[in-house]
């Protein structure tokens, strides 16, 4: 299989938590005695591989809490990724990071490996949030974590917050925004809460204990967001994404969104090398007796059509700030964007969604805040 001219993406799925968080949908598991053995099995998976020597340009690792493995394990896996793949010197190496699983130790370490950019799964700087999410660390911890980052020497920190919690009004997200602005990040990722299937506050939801704030309010929380973090100089380059400058964009999640190719290792990861997708199973025991016994740990597969591909491309240029390259768009797919996409490019301008302009259309915010809805719009014309 034919990975393109591009270099791929290395993502490891470190499926190990102290606790499931209350909204979490992401495959993990709390049994952190299997870490040892997992290891050593998803070193084998690497290496296994059916892209040996391949060029790579981004590793990110995962989770679950990758944080959560001994740094001398990350230090294996990276020196199995960079045996396996001819890796770049200027390769983006990412580890998300837990604030209540860390020491000063643990940072220093990480400089030592190689890893250059750490993502802070902070989530809230205020206890009582962070007790509702189900996280496991304090506010407290969370200032700590950035600060051991920074003492260690890593430049480029990214944090994660959450808003939309039920009750919360624009003046308590604009104090969150602030504590985090306070801490000079590089890269703040801001997602709106979901309640997804399965969750406790999907149940909780469901049982009337909790309600969720109403889509006018939401709304209005993504569009301060965009106003407050523009105002602070970042640069608002994707849905739930905000840079501080084109150098701190997420190397890595920017393959995902711009259907680059990238491959995915450990229970639950997904790998996409156009114009096939397949993703592993969703669970330790079985993905490690697979590995063991010399088979694929793959759960299913799929090879996307043309019209699906397209779809996807529109969908996800869509939610960047960048949006669609209108050229690079029609030799791909050998249509004509402003002949079968005119009427609706033209009325969503007209109503200050969208931009055309140096060959791309993009949404604005109000456009990325109905950027579902809009994608569905396009995708009827396809």
């Amino acid at each position: 299989m034919d990975t393109g001219s591009g270099p791929v993406g290395i993502y490891l799925h470190i499926p190990f938590c102290v606790q499931k968080c209350a909204y979490c949908d992401f495959y993990s598991i709390t049994d952190r005695r299997l870490q040892p053995d997992f290891t050593e099995t998803l070193i084998h998976d690497i290496g296994a591989t059916g892209f040996p020597g391949h060029a790579a340009d981004t590793v990110y690792f995962g989770g679950g809490t990758p944080s959560l493995l001994p740094p001398a394990a990350i230090g294996r896996l990276l020196e199995t990724v960079g045996a396996v793949f001819d890796l770049s010197a200027d390769a983006e190496i990412t580890l998300e990071v837990n604030p209540g699983t860390v020491t000063p130790a643990h940072f220093s370490r990480y400089r030592d490996l190689g890893i250059n950019r750490i993502h802070i799964g902070v989530q809230s700087f205020r206890d009582e949030v962070l007790s509702f999410l189900g996280r496991c660390h304090t506010a407290r911890q969370a200032l700590g974590a950035v600060a051991l980052a920074r003492r260690a020497g890593f430049e480029n920190i990214g944090l994660d917050l959450i808003y939309g919690i039920p009750g919360q009004t624009t003046k308590d997200w604009g104090a969150e925004l602030s504590r985090a602005l306070a801490l000079s990040p590089t890269h703040l990722s801001c997602y709106l809460l979901s309640f997804e299937r399965g969750t406790p506050l999907s149940e909780q939801l469901a049982a009337g204990t909790i309600r969720a704030l109403p889509e006018e309010e939401t709304g209005a929380l993504f569009l301060f967001t965009s106003e407050t973090l523009t105002a602070a100089g970042f640069e608002h380059y994707e849905i739930s994404n905000f840079a501080k400058g084109p150098s701190f964009r997420s190397r890595h999640n920017g393959k995902y969104w711009r259907h680059a190719p990238y491959l995915g290792f450990g229970p639950s990861a997904h790998s996409f090398i156009p114009p096939h997708r397949w993703w592993n199973l969703r669970d330790v025991g079985t993905y490690m007796d697979r590995i063991r016994g010399g088979d694929t740990p793959e759960a299913e597969r799929e090879t996307l059509a043309l019209d699906q591909l397209m779809m996807e491309a529109v969908f996800l240029g869509l939610r960047q700030s960048d949006g669609l390259d209108v050229e690079a768009f029609e030799r791909r797919f050998g249509i004509g964007v402003t002949r079968r996409f005119s009427p609706l490019i033209e009325e969503l301008a007209a109503a200050g969604h969208l931009t055309l302009a140096d060959g791309r259309f993009a949404l604005t915010p109000s456009g990325m805040l109905l950027s579902d809805a809009i994608a569905l719009h396009f995708a009827e014309l396809i």
